[in-house]
């Protein structure tokens, strides 16, 4: 009696979702006898999702504790009420105003969300140009009569994305500050540091407002030079920052001159050379440097590759599942290299994905990129993450923005 003959084939599926815990299959990829991809699940329901994460804290439920749905549902419902108090006592306005804000607000929290922690400095500067333009704007509005409204409510939505984006920064950077659990503390000291502030800038406010006043001149003069001012403190505040955690710029930064030198810089040697300035604002002084974490994407989403990069993955996942079972996949195309993080992966294992992306960038010849990189990480990950924790670095985990898009490797058994 003959018997019958299993042969196994690859498969990859493809998981989405804001943490690890609350995961959603989402595609099953497979390359025998041709490339096929099976897709679950709704565009409708992928849709619904992120419109709820926008609402709740990433993870959720398992990210926070046990009360806080009951608590956000009734400080929800006192806040209802004090808007609805707010709607009935004031204009059309300030009412168009606030609904303009309060959709700022929504906008800015979804589709930036971590992104705000892992690239602090730059969305503080951000923030304040916001808050800049906002100012701008109302004091433009009254020479547009028939377009008043629209630059009022555009000066409102500024001002309201400059709340989201200060507000997540200056957490992220109290907490940088508290080396003894006193972020507390250290916040309500910032508190009263910003209301002498706030004092002593009304009363010289009033002073340059008499001494000014009836000559529309000396008051633009005063404002375009208070806020050139104003962005000109902001950024060498930013530029004094030494963060000891790790994101993407920072990380690159390090690791290339580690792989010249074999010596780690330390976090205000990092800061020196970091760019906080957004991509498109500082892309002239960049034309010199060599930013290789520019060229990695970190979480990509499988389907979303081109056909020639799904089979490399499938036969990468295939050798990676006899062989060692590292929690990533790296593909590259085209000088971009795409890391695919495992379903399971901890903050660890992206940690480690990532400065293997980054070494394989870093290697010039195409044709060996895998090879060097696997021996670099082999001799020397272990070391470079030691001298990283001696140099005063946090590498508990890469500050990236989350990775929603995770994937999931092994065999079947095929007739």
């Amino acid at each position: 009696m003959a018997r019958k003959i299993f042969q196994s084939e690859v498969v990859l599926e493809e998981w989405n979702g804001s943490s690890s815990l609350e995961l959603r299959k989402t595609a099953i990829l497979s390359a025998s006898p041709s490339l096929l991809i099976q897709r679950s699940g709704s565009r409708f329901r992928l849709v619904g999702r992120r419109f709820f994460d926008a609402f709740v804290p990433e993870g959720f439920p398992s990210s926070v504790t046990p009360d806080y749905v009951p608590f956000q549902i009734w400080d929800s419902l006192q806040g209802l009420s004090t808007y609805i108090r707010t709607m009935l006592s004031t204009q059309a306005l300030l009412s168009a105003i606030g609904v303009g804000e309060q959709s700022a607000t929504v906008i800015g929290a979804t589709f930036q969300g971590s992104n705000l922690d892992s690239n602090a400095k730059m969305w503080r500067l951000v923030a304040d140009f916001m808050n800049d333009l906002g100012m701008l704007m109302d004091l433009v509005s009254p020479l547009f009569p028939s377009a008043f409204m629209l630059i009022v409510c555009l000066g409102s939505l500024s001002r309201s994305f400059t709340g989201v984006a200060s507000g997540a920064t200056r957490a992220a950077l109290t907490q940088h500050f508290a080396l003894q659990n006193n972020a507390a503390d250290i916040s309500a000291k910032e508190g009263s540091q910003e209301t002498v502030a706030t004092m002593i800038g009304m009363a010289i406010g009033m002073l340059l407002a008499r001494i000014t006043m009836g000559c529309p001149l000396a008051i633009w003069l005063s404002f375009l030079s208070l806020t050139l001012f104003h962005m000109y403190a902001n950024y060498k505040a930013v530029c004094c920052l030494s963060l000891t955690s790790l994101n993407p710029q920072r990380c690159s930064i390090a690791l290339q001159h580690y792989i010249q030198t074999a010596q780690v810089l330390s976090p205000q040697q990092v800061s020196k050379m970091e760019h906080v300035l957004p991509a498109w604002a500082s892309s002239w002084s960049l034309r010199s440097i060599k930013l290789i974490h520019t060229r990695v994407r970190l979480g990509v989403r499988v389907s979303s590759l081109h056909h020639t990069e799904i089979k490399e993955l499938l036969h990468l996942a295939g050798a990676n599942n006899n062989d060692k079972k590292e929690k990533y996949l790296l593909v590259e195309r085209e000088g971009t290299i795409s890391v695919i993080v495992q379903k399971d992966a901890t903050a660890n294992d992206i940690f480690q994905s990532f400065v293997h992306a980054l070494v394989m960038a870093y290697v010039p010849d195409q044709e060996s990129r895998h090879l060097e990189s696997m021996s670099w990480m082999d001799k020397h990950y272990e070391c470079f993450i030691e001298k990283l924790k001696i140099s005063g670095w946090k590498t508990d985990r890469l500050l990236s923005p989350s990775v929603c898009w995770r994937a999931n490797w092994g065999s079947r058994k095929t007739d």
